[in-house]
């Protein structure tokens, strides 16, 4: 089965625990889509002068504009072929926070080399990142990302290092307890870290063909450019 992940990490994939294999093997060469619930040990913002900047990402469902602990989680990784005919997979995050649930929306696709995974954020797709997966030793997955672009109409802008962040994204598969552990940090060059979350959940798997993808999990808007 060959999966976006797969393609971009080449054979660099099967050092992945196979667990993990499974779960990036998501796509529509597998037929699959994964569900993962479970909970948020900890979910933490940087300095104060943060909040404004994640209060308004969250209006486009970009990061999580409230801190928490112990915060019921789950994410939806559904394959799906977008408006410009290319394979996307949600990473549509919900956190069940007090008030009312926060989610933090991503679509990825391939990149037009094959050899990288281009993540589009929020419901307007107003931010795209190149990301970079990496087998760690341990058989964990590594996920750095790059440079941020801001795309609206004609606008297309280089974030600036500045206002900017990198993500950082590692998880791994726990055999004794059967689940999954993920770890979050956005870091900002200048200022440390902004934001992040750490916990753990359980998978489940569905066939495509069944389930299809649900009325507002796709995005608003779709961006074409890479």
């Amino acid at each position: 089965m060959t999966s976006i992940f797969r393609t971009a990490m080449g054979p660099a994939f099967d050092r992945l625990h196979p667990a993990l294999r499974r779960r990036f093997s998501v796509g529509l060469t597998s037929g699959e889509a994964c569900t993962g619930r479970g909970v948020m040990d900890r979910i933490w913002h940087g300095p104060a002068f943060v909040k404004p900047f994640l209060a308004l990402g969250g209006t486009r469902n970009i990061l999580v504009p409230r801190a928490g602990r112990n915060v019921p989680f789950m994410i939806e990784n559904v394959p799906y072929t977008d408006g410009f005919g290319r394979e996307t997979v949600s990473f549509v995050r919900t956190f069940d926070l007090p008030g009312r649930p926060r989610r933090f929306d991503a679509q990825m696709v391939l990149g037009p080399r094959g050899d990288r995974v281009l993540d589009y954020l929020g419901t307007h797709q107003h931010l795209a990142t190149d990301l970079h997966f990496h087998a760690e030793p341990d058989g964990s997955l590594l996920i750095r990302s790059g440079t941020h672009r801001f795309r609206e109409g004609p606008v297309d802008l280089r974030v600036p290092d500045l206002v900017g962040a990198t993500a950082e994204v590692r998880e791994s598969y726990d055999d004794t307890t059967g689940r999954f552990r993920i770890r979050v940090r956005v870091v900002n060059r200048y200022f440390g870290p902004l934001f992040g979350y750490e916990g753990s959940f359980t998978a489940s798997y569905t066939g495509i063909r069944g389930c299809g993808v649900r009325p507002g999990l796709r995005p608003v808007r779709e961006e074409a450019r890479a």
